[in-house]
């Protein structure tokens, strides 16, 4: 990095917040009641993890300050999507085990898990990481979607750390991230292996949090990221008075991030996935949900709107869902034959011909691009790539094709037209807020003193980030806490349990009680960018959503 910035390099000088009980070396620990459970499947998780299984929360307190412990060396490692602010974890680790003894070392795997088993890493220093404080991305070291899941897999970690003299590792990453974390710090104590694994909570989706850990690292920044282009583009509706504007968010698995852009900025449309599953809504009723309120809204002479759509809509809608599955299974036995035929069109009839009664019906009220998108973009497992079917496209087409119907009935008599988006990757590199810069530094911070206190799998946990830093607390919780037993590839395997959003929470409460008004209202918020310099009130906000789950 040979030029930075004007804002990269304020920035750097930026130091962020720590909790009091990391001011001078986190030394007591307080292991928090009985023995702990899975929050699901508990006989089949202790059976799977009997070395690791039922530790305690630890919390760490505020004493004197701690004696030079013995120096520790630490491999870390990225895993999955990039989310603001693994850059700070990785500051917060190493200040951390700097400060148990001057001598300790941080390796760096690079590309991810992938690093670990090829033996590529990068010895951090402090000329390293001081380059990258306070900034986005994972560029420092990179990162990569790997598994570590066999023995084979564990038995090759373990050789490639015992080779740098490693004693710990450090995952920041996602849920099957740390389930992959959990996994390897099982294998590893119960065959007497000296190392110890801890993880840090990782996701701009949201979805990876509980009781203790109050947010996944990356949520705040790419949630103000997108609210910012969400008020831009809201702006620019209020003012041309002339598009409806479909976007589609990120969160695959969860609806976390369109519910608190929604909060933020008070788009007219928001669709929770979550809702949608419950309701057992069908494309249909979403359909005419959406096209009820462009007709009120016409009624006012309002010929424009937003509406945000979570990226995994589909596949909590029931009737998609069963077709996405019966796909699935049809395109793989009938492969060959399905291969041979070149026409789009005539793919699609071969498609048609062979799914069930229901499922022929949706795929053909689904417009012609969809139908392609769901037969021809294919993983290699040969599945259908939900992220890839453009949901917000397909929604603004099938509501401009229920408004004809209806015009043509003299039920509406507005103006229709429409623009599309997708934010994504647009926020998940972002220069962190100056919460996820304070929260991911601490969670780093964090992961430091486990180790140093001869911790293994654990999480990284940072609470009560709601108040300011001086009443934060930190520790840890066994990530066997947060598994449950899921069906994956045939097979049933121990897996964190993704946080969806819950619909009788403060934050879809909330919503609830507001969406209507704003359906038919213009009550547009316009957040603007981060704002990294200048009062708290401004720069240390938190989303919307933790403020209503812990206030």
């Amino acid at each position: 990095m040979t030029q930075i910035s004007a804002l990269q390099k304020a920035r750097a000088a930026y130091e962020p917040k720590l909790p009091p009980a990391l001011h001078r070396g986190a030394n007591i620990v307080t292991a928090e009641g009985a023995a702990t459970t899975s929050v699901a499947d508990s006989e089949r998780i202790a059976k799977l993890f009997k070395g690791t299984f039922g530790s305690p929360v630890v919390t760490f307190e505020k004493g004197a300050e701690a004696a030079s412990g013995k120096a520790l060396t630490v491999g870390v490692i990225l895993s999955g999507g990039q989310a603001p602010g693994g850059h700070n974890v990785i500051g917060g680790l190493f200040d951390g085990l700097k400060s148990i003894n001057a001598d300790s070392k941080l390796y760096g795997f690079l590309r991810g898990p992938d690093g670990l088993l090829k033996n590529e890493y990068l010895e951090l220093t402090s000329d390293i990481i001081d380059a990258y404080r306070n900034t986005g991305g994972f560029d420092m070291i990179g990162s990569g979607r790997t598994k570590l899941e066999t023995i084979e897999d564990f038995e090759l970690s373990k050789k490639d750390c015992q080779a740098l003299g490693i004693n710990s590792l450090v995952v920041i990453g996602g849920d099957d991230s740390n389930t992959n974390a959990c996994l390897l710090a099982e294998y590893y104590k119960s065959n007497d292996i000296p190392i110890n694994v801890v993880g840090c909570p990782k996701t701009i989706d949201g979805d990876l949090k509980n009781e203790q850990i109050e947010a996944s690292f990356g949520f705040d920044t790419a949630c103000r990221v997108y609210s910012e282009l969400i008020g831009n583009i809201e702006r620019d509706a209020n003012s041309a008075k002339k598009y409806w504007h479909f976007i589609k968010l990120m969160g695959r698995s969860a609806s976390h991030i369109a519910l608190e852009c929604a909060l933020q900025t008070q788009a007219n449309i928001a669709i929770i996935s979550e809702e949608v599953a419950e309701r057992k809504m069908t494309i249909g009723e979403i359909v005419e949900d959406i096209t009820q309120i462009v007709v009120k809204r016409a009624a006012n002479d309002d010929n424009f709107g937003v509406a945000l759509i979570p990226e995994g809509l589909i596949e909590f809608i029931p009737e998609m869902k069963n077709l996405i599955s019966e796909l699935n299974d049809m395109l793989a036995a009938e492969a060959a034959i399905f291969g041979q035929i070149n026409d789009p069109d005539e793919k699609l009839q071969f498609v048609n011909s062979h799914l069930g009664k229901d499922s022929s019906f949706t795929f053909s009220s689904l417009p012609h691009s969809i139908q392609l998108q769901l037969c021809l973009d294919r993983d290699p497992h040969g599945n259908v790539q939900v992220s890839l079917i453009e949901t917000e496209k397909m929604l603004a087409e099938m509501v401009a094709f229920r408004l004809k119907e209806l015009k043509a009935e003299g039920k509406f008599d507005g103006k229709f037209s429409t623009q599309s988006h997708f934010l994504g990757y647009e926020g998940r590199c972002a220069a962190p807020s100056n919460y996820d810069a304070d929260y991911c530094y601490s969670l780093g911070y964090t992961a430091s003193a486990l180790l140093g206190n001869g911790t293994t799998g654990y999480m990284s946990s940072v609470r009560n980030t709601t108040k300011s830093a001086s009443e934060w607390t930190c520790g840890g919780i066994p990530i066997t806490m947060m598994l449950n037993m899921e069906r994956r590839h045939g097979e049933d395997k121990p897996v964190i349990q993704k946080a969806l959003v819950k619909l009788n929470g403060a934050p879809f409460l909330k919503f609830v009680t507001r969406r209507e008004k704003w359906s038919i209202a213009t009550e547009y918020v316009y957040p603007g960018p981060i704002q990294y310099f200048g009062p708290g009130e401004v720069c240390d906000q938190v989303t919307k959503t933790l403020e209503l789950e812990r206030n």
